[in-house]
């Protein structure tokens, strides 16, 4: 599903303008990338969770020339499914 896609159904769902859907679902995500930055951690009871995770520096290979080279540590986000999340896709 596209973001194009999501914003027709949420607009759909909630009777909502194209735009109001659009403005609602930035907002959210929006919001999620905020929660994020100041704690690391948004959940929503039964839908899942969204973590932020720093990952330590680490050495690699270069696949073109074989040779080491040192990854940086940067933060990546996770994502674990809640119950409700899981039992409606099974």
């Amino acid at each position: 599903m596209t973001k194009q896609e999501l914003v027709e159904f949420i607009a759909d769902r909630a009777g909502l303008t194209k735009a109001d859907a659009t403005r609602a679902l930035d907002a959210t995500l929006e919001g999620i990338t905020e929660g994020l930055k100041k704690e690391g951690k948004v959940s929503f009871v039964g839908f899942g969770t969204f973590q932020s995770k720093e990952r330590a520096a680490r050495e690699g290979i270069n696949p073109l020339t074989k040779q080491a080279i040192k990854i940086p540590a940067k933060n990546v986000v996770s994502f674990k499914a809640g119950s409700k999340l899981k039992d409606a896709v099974n």
